[in-house]
């Protein structure tokens, strides 16, 4: 039985058979503010190439009531099974079906996800169709290749809003409460939307080359209204509608543009056509650094340089879910790197310290696959939004602009936007349009990046004459062991599975310290490394040896960096004097990475950061190094000395926090940072001094949101119970005040309190999907394993079933964030390998159990190597 699944082999042959033409869509939402379910109405029209052939269209949804293929009325009892309607007897040419169904509302933030704001009481909907979610709202072809126009028509109260892909209508009918949409272009299903409510808009123009004009809004729940910065996202949205017009010289290729921030979204935002979805996490209600700011920018031009690739040129098919994905982050951060004018110039310094981090982590997790992903099914696709497909993906596409040019890449991709307009691709589609305008044979550059996984380690190797001139420079390349049983290992049958050795474009950069002692790049040399274990380097005769000598300077290529001897000992003593951010930035990675591996100790990272981080200027770099910090002693540390590792973060935060620039970016840094780790009474005193107003610190606005930060830190560590939580809930009777409730509710440190988050996640399934994410956070403490041990059993007694029970995405914030991590022992292993072993899981389940599996294994390591170092 399929039941919601869908293989890559039923798609084919669907898309082989049919070609569909245009959806018309009708549904009455005017019951949303009671909820429960809806009634939705499906025309569809489409051509079979075959007569008599039998095939089936997507549907989830309580009640089917009426099923009528090319007039005939079908027994829907006897048609709609396991989230199909079968249709057989097609006639050769055109075919036109009818659905009706009652679909229903979610609290999940699949299909149609409604909401009730606790401050007005109103309910607000939109839809996440992303994977194969489209057919919870209406029947579907659900599958990225099987294109359509899309017309949809909506009953919904009167007085609401109702947002689209194609522009919103003038209300029609006697009550005014029916909007009539025109036809959208032909796009995939997964890319259109609905978004009903009485939401809060504000609406504008870009102004492009030759009179063009694009209608731009922004839209809200009324209650946050009064924190919208709209005019800061219509300035970071013109810039890119700027520079990506620019280079891909194609028009924005819809009606209008709209970015809607609704509640209660799993992700980041959704590439909707001319209807972008966001988190509403980013209209922030407080202050936060700049570092946020930077990071909803690049959300923004994410999604819309998704309006060109992804939803004007579509993949064919899931495995290239990683170059939608690639590009619009790549271009994204070029854009803020490059375009004139940005705040973020910085952008790559950024990406080398977050997505790359992130790339790293997830290459060496046993799910590592190729970028190019074996995709057999939709259960396959919905685990694979990872580190590999984002971050991976465009450090490898960073490396191919590197390597092809960056005119000759954009050229080609100008040329792979015309060519293949409103259709669907392959990767070799775009892969050819680079071939033709670089000139470059990309088969084998293609072959190692993108059907290979792992990471490769470069070193170099250095030797000098008595007067400290480089005799001779070497480029070492390894590729480390993949780990068992790992997918896209080189082509030996090896075990354990052999990593590829690739070849790189990189530049080396020469730093030595200047008169003000700080360290400045002195010369840089650009080269192909070669797909073996050493590249000889020439270097012009004469050339002295620097201070320090790092190799992928500039972050062009994507592999683990290690520094040759001196330049390790320079960079420990002077790792915050480099003058520009990136090289710092690289630094610092590198840095975590060897932790992480087990190569640098705990506590020799930990001096490492408390000696240079008061001279990082970048404030995402600082962010980034307070929770990998805490991470590192929290899970990587010798349990023996963990207690004194703390003693010394948490003091420093502190010190940091009284003597940070009042107001900066900086100071809120520290406060959070200090208010994530506070353990002592008086370091507890002095949150609950800053809560009250007792307390002062110059500059620090302790608003909502840092509020929330002390309350949550003071329940977990016992000093507030339910009478203070509920006091600052009523200070905050929002659904961001209600969701920090839930944390705090969850952190406080009794049995009762953790058995209560238990039930409510696990035995329970009411919670939105917003709730149960805020009370898996406060359920998980770092300080709190004796009363989580006993969860380790019942976790591995009822994930199964809440994998088999749930939604998707409810069962895997389940599934991952109730694993037994903080429990660093042999025994979660053992524990974790006999449910592996038994419990017979589907692929997903098993990816997600045994990437959280490989966790507790590594932490392992890292403790073994922090003990060696005391």
């Amino acid at each position: 039985m399929p039941g919601t699944n869908l293989t890559r082999e039923e798609a084919q042959r669907r898309a082989a058979l049919l070609t569909v033409d245009s959806y018309e869509i009708e549904l009455d939402l005017s019951g949303a503010q009671e909820g429960g379910t809806y009634r939705s109405a499906t025309t569809v029209r489409f051509d079979s190439a075959e007569a008599g052939a039998e095939t089936f269209i997507d549907l989830v949804a309580p009640t089917v009531h009426e099923v009528v293929l090319n007039g005939t009325a079908l027994d829907a009892a006897a048609v709609f099974e396991d989230s199909r309607i079968a249709l057989a007897g097609l006639e050769a040419g055109p075919n036109e079906l009818r659905v009706v169904a009652d679909c229903a509302y979610t609290n999940t933030g699949e299909g149609l996800h409604r909401f009730v704001d606790p401050v007005d009481q109103q309910a607000y909907l939109y839809t996440q169709f992303e994977v194969p979610d489209a057919r919870r709202v209406f029947a579907s072809f659900e599958q990225p290749d099987l294109k359509a126009t899309f017309q949809f028509t909506v009953k919904a109260p009167t007085g609401w809003t109702v947002i689209s892909n194609s522009p919103t209508p003038e209300p029609k009918g006697p009550d005014g409460n029916v909007w009539a949409f025109e036809p959208t272009p032909r796009i995939s299903s997964y890319i259109t939307a609905l978004i009903v409510g009485p939401y809060h808009s504000v609406h504008s123009s870009y102004e492009g080359p030759a009179g063009q004009s694009v209608p731009l809004g922004i839209y809200c729940r009324p209650s946050l209204a009064e924190f919208l910065d709209a005019d800061e996202i219509f300035a970071v949205t013109r810039q890119g509608f700027d520079w990506f017009q620019e280079k891909f010289d194609y028009a924005y290729p819809f009606a209008k543009y709209d970015q809607l921030f609704v509640p209660e979204f799993n992700a980041g935002a959704m590439e909707n056509a001319g209807a972008v979805t966001i988190r509403d996490q980013y209209v922030f209600r407080s202050k936060v650094t700049d570092a946020a700011y930077e990071v909803r920018a690049e959300t923004i031009l994410h999604e819309l340089a998704h309006m060109w690739f992804g939803d004007l040129v579509t993949m064919e098919w899931w495995n290239d879910l990683w170059l939608n994905e690639s590009f619009a982050t790549y271009t994204s951060i070029a854009c803020q790197a490059y375009a004139p004018g940005s705040k973020w110039p910085h952008s790559w310094t950024t990406f080398a310290n977050s997505m790359k981090t992130w790339a790293y982590r997830q290459d060496q997790l046993p799910s590592t696959h190729p970028i190019m992903a074996d995709i057999r099914d939709l259960d396959d696709v919905l685990v694979n939004f990872d580190g590999i497909t984002y971050a991976k993906g465009a450090s490898v596409l960073k490396q191919l602009v590197a390597y092809v040019g960056m005119d000759e890449f954009f050229q080609g991709v100008q040329a792979y936007f015309k060519a293949h307009a409103f259709g669907n691709t392959r990767l070799s589609d775009l892969l050819g349009a680079l071939e033709k305008t670089s000139g470059r044979d990309l088969k084998t550059w293609s072959k190692a990046w993108l059907e290979t996984a792992g990471i490769n380690v470069l070193r170099p190797e250095i030797t000098t004459d008595a007067s400290g001139a480089i005799t001779s420079f070497t480029v070492l390349q390894e590729a480390p062991a993949l780990p068992a049983g790992a997918k896209g290992a080189a082509s030996d049958d090896a075990a354990p599975p052999r990593g590829t050795l690739r070849p790189h474009r990189i530049a080396i950069g020469f730093y030595d310290l200047d008169g003000a002692g700080k360290l400045v790049r002195t010369n840089r040399f650009e080269l192909d490394i070669e797909a073996a274990a050493r590249t000889e380097v020439e270097l012009p005769a004469g050339t002295s040896r620097p201070a320090v000598v790092l190799l992928n300077d500039d972050d062009l290529s994507y592999a683990k960096v290690r520094l040759d001897e001196e330049s390790l000992r320079v960079v420990t003593e002077h790792l915050g004097d480099f003058a520009e951010s990136l090289p710092r930035a690289l630094c610092w990675a590198s840095a975590w990475d060897m932790t992480r591996d087990g190569e640098l100790a705990t506590r020799d990272y930990l001096a490492l950061v408390l000696s240079g981080i008061a001279k990082e200027s970048d404030i995402g770099v600082v962010q980034s190094l307070h929770r990998q910090v805490k991470l590192a002693i929290d899970l990587y540390a010798a349990p023996e000395w963990r207690d004194a590792g703390l003693t010394q973060w948490t003091d420093a935060t502190l010190a940091h926090l009284r003597t940070a620039e009042p107001g900066s970016d900086h100071q809120l840094a520290w406060a959070r940072a200090f208010a994530a780790t506070a353990r002592t009474p008086q370091q507890l005193d002095l949150l609950q001094g800053l809560l009250t107003g007792a307390e002062t610190i110059e500059g620090l606005a302790v608003d909502t949101e840092l509020r929330w930060a002390f309350v949550e830190r003071l329940a977990a560590t016992g000093v507030f119970d339910e009478p203070e939580i509920a006091a600052e809930l009523d200070r905050d009777k929002t659904a961001a005040g209600e969701r920090h409730a839930a944390t705090a509710r969850a952190a406080r440190p009794t049995p009762e309190a953790k058995a209560e988050a238990w039930a409510s996640v696990v035995e329970g399934d009411t919670l939105p999907n917003a709730v149960q994410e805020a009370v898996i956070g406060g359920f998980v403490q770092t300080d709190q394993r004796e009363l989580l041990a006993p969860y380790s059993a019942k976790f591995f007694s009822a994930v199964k079933s809440v994998w088999e029970s749930r939604s998707h995405e409810i069962a895997q914030q389940i599934a991952v964030g109730l694993y037994p991590s903080l429990l660093v022992s042999q025994e979660t292993l053992d524990a974790t390998d006999a449910w592996l072993s038994s419990a017979a899981p589907n692929a997903s389940l098993r990816r997600l159990i045994s990437e959280s599996r490989s966790g507790v294994e590594r932490a392992l390591r890292a403790r073994v190597a922090d003990a060696e170092a005391a």
